[in-house]
């Protein structure tokens, strides 16, 4: 009896041994760098997201991609895509979109099991992200982040969420403020359920004179205190000058010294040149040497699937017509075997030795337009109020109205400025700092309001509030100028106010139940740990084994 005793003990604790396996290292920001519990942590990663339908048109020089498929959705594709993303030995993936709808625990699962971190994109294709052209920062963006963010808060591996993808080219600087609004706002959140996920923005590369100052702008502190709370926590630079067999001193000489006194984390956020074939990845000798880990922490290479652009065509694997067989191309073969030679990166400096700062923001000039005002929270509860004083309001008769909701503004606005009035309570200028009462409003509602002002205007005749059948007269509106006014400074009583943002009240209420998507305030990166499938196979036979081992001590 004392043998099989020991036995079972012994058994026990093996399988106990093996069941504490840690969970998915945290990944924390100190100062400029990144670091796990073994030192520093340097993003070796590759974009994942198989591309959407692209459009090309005047208006998408850059073939982006009009609609997208979330590829952590779906749980057999990442199964089959695991060992490839093995073999090349990624720590990372940075996906684009996501469907906060969708269930995602299995491929997060399996993705943490392996080792490997999320960077996730907030915005989506189309009206989903902050528009270069008319930006602003208004409640169905906030709301939609918000949404991404309390579907994925329960998992380890997610390293960072980016507020944008490339929304600030040459001539559009003053879309700056807009971002860092974003920034502001999402890190407040995320500080508010106890989350330690990263806030980031990628960046498009150009000429420095522009970018540099885009980055130091996103990083600093308007109010001069060294105050975090406006900065991003990491920036990405999505940079292709390093093409063919080039070398430190020809592709990354110059963008090293533009960053070299950088005071939040950086990395290369797309890496991988095609217009010099065949892509041979020299860059990330250099990309992970101490020529470049003063002011780098590695990057992602573009693309893992195919993806077309306007260079041409990325992408190291195909897929099979039945989405079960991945047939790897040169470019991965090339890309494994550089990522294979990355085994030691500069472990210094070490945590803590680089303090956090966030020095004043710099000044506008004739290449950069962006102001150090910013835009206020996006405020949903006095949108709704404004609303629901409207005389005149948008009700089109299709569901699909995304696409002409923007026209439907400019001729409002048009028709306003002929009649002597304007549109500046829904407009925004990130220049002059300057942002109208309902500028971080639904775009909706900036085009009832719009109708409103006409339909009052016009002594609130019916045939006035059409807008081509896209208006409706809401006897419950306001009746006349006046109380539209006082119903407007009433419902928006601070419009440059901040404040922590909440989740929308729908899925606020849900949260508060026992659904497994509610958000945590435990475990790594702000999240409750997931188990992968290998740990939930051991807890079953640990349960089996403990089984045994009572059927053992009954029958002796």
């Amino acid at each position: 009896m004392a043998k099989f005793t020991t036995f079972c003990w012994a058994l026990l604790l093996a399988v106990s041994c093996l069941i504490n396996v840690e969970a998915i290292d945290k990944v924390t920001r100190s100062g400029r760098y990144l670091y796990t519990s073994s030192g520093r942590f340097y993003i070796k990663g590759v974009a994942y997201q198989e591309q959407g339908a692209v459009i090309p048109g005047a208006d998408n020089s850059f073939l982006e991609p009009s609609t997208f498929i979330d590829p952590l959705s779906d749980s057999d594709g990442c199964s089959r895509d695991l060992p490839f993303l093995q073999k090349l030995g990624v720590n990372t993936i940075r996906v684009y979109s996501v469907n906060s709808s969708l269930n995602h625990d299995s491929c997060m699962s399996t993705f943490s099991g392996a080792g490997i971190y999320t960077i996730i994109d907030l915005a989506l294709p189309l009206n989903g992200s902050i528009d270069r052209d008319s930006p602003s920062w208004s409640t169905n963006l906030l709301d939609q982040y918000l949404e991404t963010i309390h579907t994925f808060n329960k998992y380890d591996n997610v390293l960072a969420y980016n507020v944008g993808n490339e929304a600030i080219i040459s001539n559009t600087t003053d879309v700056a403020p807009f971002l860092k609004a974003a920034a502001r706002d999402i890190k407040a959140y995320l500080n508010s359920i106890s989350s330690s996920a990263l806030v980031g923005y990628a960046a498009i590369d150009g000429d420095s004179t522009f970018r540099v100052p885009v980055a130091n702008f996103l990083s600093c502190d308007p109010s001069n205190s060294n105050s975090s709370s406006t900065s991003i926590d990491l920036y990405g630079l999505n940079n292709y000058e390093w093409c063919g067999d080039s070398s430190f001193e020809a592709a990354y000489a110059g963008v090293e010294g533009d960053y070299a006194g950088y005071n939040v984390a950086a990395y290369f956020s797309e890496f991988g040149c095609i217009t010099s074939p065949p892509r041979l990845w020299t860059e990330v000798g250099s990309l992970f040497s101490s020529q470049m880990s003063d002011v780098w922490s590695g990057g992602i290479a573009f693309s893992y699937f195919p993806a077309e652009s306007a260079q041409g065509q990325f992408g190291m694997v195909n897929i099979s017509s039945d989405g079960k067989t991945v047939t790897t191309g040169d470019d991965f073969s090339r890309l494994e075997a550089q990522y294979g030679n990355v085994t030691s990166p500069p472990n210094t400096p070490s945590q803590g030795s680089s303090p956090a700062s966030y020095p004043s923001c710099p000044g506008q000039n004739s290449s950069f337009a962006a102001s150090t005002t910013l835009p206020p929270t996006p405020n949903e509860a006095a949108c709704d109020c404004i609303e629901s004083t409207f005389g005149c309001v948008f009700k089109p008769p299709t569901s699909n109205y995304s696409s002409i909701v923007g026209s439907l503004i400019d001729t409002a606005c048009g028709l306003l400025g002929q009649a002597g009035s304007s549109c500046d309570d829904i407009g925004g200028n990130g220049t002059t700092g300057v942002y109208g009462r309902l500028s971080g409003c639904d775009p909706t509602i900036k085009l009832s309001f719009t109708m409103n002002e006409w339909y009052q205007i016009n002594g609130m005749q019916p045939e006035s509030c059409s807008f081509a059948g896209n208006g409706s007269v809401d006897p419950l509106g306001a009746s006349g100028t006046a109380s539209a006014f006082a119903a407007e400074t009433s419902c928006v009583a601070s419009p440059s106010a901040t404040f922590t943002p909440t989740l929308p009240s729908g899925l606020a209420t849900a949260s508060s139940g026992s659904g497994s998507s509610g958000s945590s305030d435990s475990g790594s990166n702000g999240a409750v740990p997931v188990l992968g499938e290998g740990q939930v196979l051991l807890g079953m036979m640990s349960v089996a084994l403990i089984g045994v081992a009572s059927g053992i001590w009954t029958l002796t």
